[in-house]
């Protein structure tokens, strides 16, 4: 695991948190991630006047290498928010999420499975993460609140309506979070309900579907439109602030430290 890797290589935890959502919306963090593959990460740290170390800061920039490819991304404040861009200044985010909970592990994918609890094989619209009850939920995207409340099997639902046609959905729920309600605008990672066991459930898990037009997709394998692409006067800003950076990251020493117990090499700065 990636966490696990960073975590014996020394990186703090929040760290860590926040390079795995800086590639979340384009790494599956259960299949994408091998022995052999590599990161690294360029951040800052803060001390106290007598030297002793006070807290670390932001991701300026960040590498991760998955079957020999790299995929780098770096920090820039833009007109709108901070965000993280590839290279040529295109967004890493999308418009939704592949992963809405962190942490998870995935217990039952996109297809034709035997039901747990109705013992007899049917299609199964979604995947579910199996996490703890409880479990904050996040929107996959920006959108309008189209359904909260009780349905049959899928206990506590949640529905999310977004552009393009899309829509999300979000089963066995525990609780809705605070203000969540049909109507309710939303906007992408916020947290809006937690994972439970609610309807036709073995155990606490999250049943997540991504519908295009109401028919249900495969979200491991659905292509949905991606983040904005800077231009003009913020596009050349960007370039000479990652030119900065790869500057910062070209006069440093490189610490590479190897996670033996997991086989996920790490290198860090």
């Amino acid at each position: 695991s990636l966490y696990l890797a960073a975590m014996q290589a020394g990186v703090p935890a929040n760290i860590v948190v926040e390079m795995i959502r800086m590639f979340s919306y384009d790494v599956d963090f259960q299949r994408d991630v091998h022995t052999g593959d590599s990161f690294e990460v360029f951040y800052n740290h803060y001390f106290l006047p007598d030297g002793r170390p006070a807290k670390s800061g932001d991701i300026l920039e960040a590498v991760m290498t998955l079957g020999g490819k790299p995929r780098t991304l770096y920090r820039f404040d833009g007109s709108d928010d901070t965000e993280y861009f590839d290279a040529e200044g295109h967004s890493a985010k999308s418009m939704l999420m592949k992963t809405p909970v962190d942490g998870a592990r995935i217990s039952s994918t996109f297809g034709a499975r035997l039901h747990p609890v109705l013992g007899y094989t049917r299609m199964h619209k979604g995947i579910d993460f199996a996490v703890p009850r409880g479990t904050p939920v996040m929107a996959a995207g920006n959108g309008t609140v189209s359904f909260a409340g009780k349905a049959s099997g899928f206990g506590n639902l949640l529905i999310i309506a977004h552009t393009n046609g899309y829509s999300t959905a979000y089963g066995h729920l525990s609780r809705f979070g605070a203000g969540i309600r049909a109507g309710t605008r939303v906007r992408q990672g916020q947290v809006v309900a937690y994972s439970g066991m609610t309807g036709l459930a073995t155990g606490p898990h999250l049943h997540y579907e991504i519908r295009m037009k109401n028919v249900q997709v495969n979200p491991a394998t659905v292509r949905v439109a991606s983040g904005r692409s800077l231009e003009g006067k913020e596009l050349a800003a960007f370039r000479a602030e990652r030119a900065h950076i790869d500057a910062l990251v070209a006069s440093m020493p490189m610490q590479t430290k190897l996670a033996l117990v997991s086989g996920l090499r790490d290198t860090t700065q």
